[in-house]
Order: C-alpha cells, then structure tokens, then sequence
C-alpha cells in the first residue's frame, strides 16, 4: 500500500521516464493502493477480533463508551479535514492531471489536509475497536504518512516549481 501511494504521487517525477502517460498510470496505481488500504482496515477489523496472545492486554484498560468518545472527538475532526481535502483536490484526488492547477479552499491553510485527515482515523479505528493491540500499532502509520507527504512534495515540486516553493513557505505541511 505504502510504496504503491508513493508512485502513485510521482507523475510528474515519471513523466521525465515514460511521458504523459505516466499521469494515468498514477492514478491506475492510486486506486491499487487505495484497494490495499480498504484490505488494511479489514485487518484491523479481524485482529480486534482474533488478536495474537502479546503480554500487553488486547483491550483498552478502560469501559467501551470512553474509547467510543475517544474516537469520535478524533474521527470527526478527521473527517472534515479529509472531506475538505477531497473536495477541493477535486479529481485530482484519484487520478493526477498534467494541466491541473495548485488548490485552493482548506489548501491555502494546510498542504495536505487528507493526509493530515486520513492519518489520525487509523487511531480512531482501533479506538472504535476498542483494541489497545492496535492502537498501539496505529503508532507505525505516522512515519509513512509523513513519508507519504515528502515524497509528493517533491513530485509537486518538480511540477510546479517556484510556486510551490512559495506555496511551501507560507502553508504548513499538516
């Protein structure tokens, strides 16, 4: 899922390889990661109900409604943020456009608004799993959506040049 997103938001890096065409491919191989992350989340599903015997306890330590209010206070904040993301990516979202323009609407306050939307759900899954287990894994989706931001940062730089450079000046990342 990981390295799929990644080539998925490097057409214009591959435009440089394989031309134009490169731009639907990465939005073909976007789907395929965006297929993978659904299977992730069907995992996480599973594990809360089968988890592995750790030492750590495979529940949160505290009643179900705490982890259900937990996870809303973060889930709908994220939601809003990603619904934001998406709308104002535009098709952009699923498949990259070569005469596509830079954003604007919740992109003139945060330059990656799905990610910084996407990234806290995985907490509020397990959360709604109520599983510790998994909440605990949670913790290794930070360095790879933080990846996942560098690596279509420089793509977006290599298509837009000196705008993004200023756009990256006076935009925070999350």
């Amino acid at each position: 899922m990981a390295v799929l997103y990644v080539i998925s938001v490097s057409p214009a890096q591959l435009e440089r390889r394989f031309g134009e065409r490169s731009y639907p491919v990465c939005g073909f191989i976007r789907a395929a990661s965006m297929v993978f992350m659904f299977i992730v989340i069907i995992n996480y599903v599973l594990y809360a109900f089968f988890p592995l015997p750790l030492s750590i306890p495979a529940l949160m330590p505290w009643p179900y409604g705490i982890s259900l209010v937990l996870g809303i206070l973060i889930a709908a904040p994220s939601v809003w943020i990603m619904v934001l993301g998406i709308r104002d990516a535009g098709s952009e979202m699923s498949v990259p456009n070569k005469q596509n323009e830079m954003y604007g609407g919740i992109y003139n306050r945060i330059r990656h608004p799905q990610i910084a939307g996407e990234l806290p759900l995985w907490f509020a899954i397990a959360l709604f799993l109520h599983s510790l287990h998994l909440l605990l894994f949670s913790i290794i989706w930070i360095p790879v959506w933080i990846w996942w931001a560098h690596m279509e940062e420089r793509d977006l730089l290599t298509r837009f040049g000196d705008a993004y450079r200023n756009y990256m000046s006076r935009t925070g990342r999350f």
